[in-house]
């Protein structure tokens, strides 16, 4: 624990100069995490036990997060990549998975290839600071994969327990029952998330007029919104990711920038999750996962990485203004994280043994692999677009407010 300290002390003295280059926290803290494990200092045993609940809040904070700070009067106005890339390339990406592992792997069943396929297709914005930061890419290319990337988590999950439970052979509810589940997922989620949104950002906005409260309560307000919203959704039988997602969407459209303090705050403490998840992962479970990983499983994830997800979202943005250039650039910033991570996790409860492995070690193999060439890309690929956009300026999907380098929500 001690070499966690310092290891992160140095990397927050000198996260100005990392955050410019080809290193990124997830790649030090799950190659951190994975060092310490092998080595012995950091039991195995013991990482597993606080992964799941940590790797969870951490994806429910940072939804939240992420979501709040999207201009959602600007979101309306403009939709059509985010939702084509959730309603089309979603499932593309999980049909094309699933017909691809099973040309890899023909010894395994159809509906575990799919459940891969599930794990594998949500994405991580976390991975990629660099984009969804940058403010010299145009506004509406980073709201589309923020929304994209809060919202594919939720989408996924249903799928996800769908073959799960197949690949199982466990025979509990039939295919309306199905149905009907991923249905409750999906309504009953973001429901529970804008009413908790909502009320918790007029509560704030009217703590703070009559100064009942203060900034640093103000932060922790925020992270409490964040796990209300979750747990809400699951009392009801909604998604609790989802509706993280739509709680940040509805208070940060409440509260209009003003509890800045609020997203500085849970900036910090998402950033402190996010790596403590990572490096969790790290010693938990890569080191293990990089002993089973063969060559048919890299095939396998790179394609999903590279290959996949780039021919889904080109597709699924055929017929809007989305230019070439920022299809390709869609396609490629798909990172695998958390969100992975935890699905497979979640999964292997409903698998036997075997089968658990293989399906956990793909995911945890894809999740470090993504760290390691969506974060040595990051940077320079937002730098590269950034400069294509800003020469092929004016054009149709950008305005001369959105080429501005401003961030995603406006203060009044």
């Amino acid at each position: 624990m001690f070499i966690v300290g310092l290891t992160t002390a140095i990397f927050c003295l000198l996260g100005r100069r990392l955050s410019a280059s080809l290193l990124t926290a997830p790649m030090v803290f799950i190659g951190l995490g994975a060092a310490l494990s092998v080595s012995g200092f950091f039991a195995a045993g013991q990482s597993e036990v606080l992964l799941h609940p940590v790797a969870e809040f951490t994806l429910v904070v940072l939804l939240f997060l992420d979501a709040a700070q999207i201009d959602l009067l600007a979101l309306r106005q403009r939709h059509v990549w985010p939702v084509r890339m959730l309603l089309f390339a979603l499932p593309a990406v999980i049909l094309f998975g699933t017909g691809i592992g099973t040309l890899l792997f023909p010894e395994q069943p159809l509906v575990a290839m799919a459940l891969i396929a599930a794990i594998l297709a949500p994405t991580d914005a976390a991975l990629g600071q660099a984009v969804i930061s940058n403010p010299a890419i145009p506004a509406r290319p980073r709201r589309a994969l923020t929304v994209e990337s809060g919202l594919n988590d939720g989408l996924a999950l249903p799928a996800v327990l769908l073959f799960a439970s197949m690949t199982a052979h466990v025979e509990t509810q039939n295919e309306v029952d199905w149905l009907f589940f991923g249905l409750t997922q999906i309504i009953l989620g973001p429901i529970a998330g804008i009413a908790v949104g909502f009320v918790g950002g007029k509560a704030l906005l009217a703590a703070k007029s009559r100064k009942l409260t203060a900034e640093p309560f103000e932060g922790i307000g925020a992270l409490a919104m964040a796990a209300t919203a979750y747990l809400a959704a699951s009392l009801i039988g909604g998604n609790g990711f989802i509706a993280a997602f739509f709680a940040g969407l509805s208070f940060g459209h409440v509260v209009q920038g003003r509890c800045k303090f609020v997203y500085e705050f849970g900036e910090s403490e998402g950033q402190l999750l996010s790596w403590a998840a990572f490096f969790l992962l790290g010693a938990a479970l890569v080191p293990e996962a990089i002993q089973h990983l063969s060559w048919p499983m890299l095939v396998l994830i790179l394609l999903s990485l590279f290959v996949l997800r780039p021919l889904a979202i080109w597709l699924s943005l055929t017929g809007t203004d989305a230019a070439p250039l920022t299809r390709l650039f869609f396609g490629w910033f798909g990172p695998r994280g958390l969100a992975t991570a935890l699905f497979a996790l979640i999964a292997v409860d409903h698998l036997g043994h075997e089968l658990a492995d293989f399906v956990l070690f793909t995911a945890i193999n894809a999740v470090w692999i993504s760290a390691l060439l969506h974060g040595v890309t990051a940077a320079p690929g937002a730098a590269w677009y950034a400069r294509k956009v800003a020469a092929m300026a004016p054009c149709a999907e950008t305005t001369p407010v959105e080429m501005s380098a401003k961030p995603l929500v406006e203060p009044k």
